[in-house]
């Protein structure tokens, strides 16, 4: 599988594993079969509540530590110098891992939930690189952070942004932040890949996935990393996960990436990072 080279020199494959509602035995079953179909980008967050599951998933599939890339993130609510270093710890011990490979803000502060959310976010990103510089962290990156986020964090940053996870899939890919994110060197993460569920109900697609014998989701996953954009599919269901990852054996036209490119909206969790938790 190819993999994007991140700002620090670490190594992202396109592909990985989403682990969104992911629970108990299921869960379990389902990050170890993902890793012997040969995901190795395993993805979480302490939100998720799954952290505990995800981490003897890993363990039941019998790899190597150091050929699985784990992510997990900060929840909003626990932002700040202190509250940080805290929730890592947590999330480590509840993962059961010595270090975590990608660790992200999951949603930036902002001005309706913090007296100075450009301060929070600093001082959140400080102790971040605090535990990066300990070895406790491999490579630290965010979670929907919107332009004027980040430049508020490059004032006091000392290490860019490896990664910025965000909403992206066909009819809402957020092309502006896309193109800042990359002229940054930041590497970009699709979450909701599959529009929730609504990509299945598109012609356009359906027409194009018919063209290549694959699925549709199969498409939506293949446009996402032609974008040069890394994926995170999750499902918990044996056959959707190998399908997930059989992308490597097709490619979209120009052609066919610009007719899903000019897909009308579609999809939209409704999450804005500079009005949660409300939605639009």
């Amino acid at each position: 599988m190819k993999k994007l080279i991140l700002n620090d020199g670490q190594k992202l494959p396109t592909v990985g594993f989403g682990t969104y509602k992911s629970e108990g035995q299921e869960g379990i079953e389902a990050v170890s079969t993902a890793i012997s179909n040969g995901y190795s980008l395993i993805d979480t967050a302490a939100v998720y509540g799954n952290e505990e599951t995800v981490g003897k998933g890993i363990k039941a599939s019998g790899a190597s530590r150091e050929d699985i890339f784990v992510t997990t993130k900060l929840w909003r609510e626990n932002l700040g110098y202190e509250s940080t270093k805290k929730e890592f710890e947590k999330s480590l011990t509840r993962l059961d891992l010595e270090y975590i490979d990608l660790y992200l803000i999951h949603w930036p502060a902002n001005a309706k939930n913090y007296d100075n959310w450009q301060k929070t976010n600093a001082d959140t990103w400080r102790a971040m690189e605090e535990l990066q510089a300990e070895g406790k962290i491999k490579s630290i990156g965010v979670s929907n952070f919107f332009q004027e986020h980040l430049e508020a964090l490059f004032e006091t940053a000392k290490v860019i942004p490896a990664v910025n996870q965000i909403e992206f899939h066909p009819g809402y890919w957020q092309q502006e932040l896309v193109s800042y994110c990359k002229k940054q060197n930041i590497t970009l993460e699709a979450w909701s890949p599959l529009a929730r569920g609504k990509v299945f109900e598109n012609e356009v697609l359906e027409e194009i996935a018919k063209a290549h014998n694959k699925s549709v989701s199969q498409v939506c996953l293949r446009w996402i990393i032609q974008h040069e954009v890394i994926a995170i599919p999750k499902s918990t269901n044996p056959e959707r996960i190998q399908e997930n990852i059989e992308l490597f054996d097709f490619e979209l036209t120009s052609a066919e990436m610009e007719k899903i490119d000019h897909l009308p909206k579609m999809g939209f969790s409704g999450e804005l990072p500079n009005i949660w938790p409300d939605k639009v």
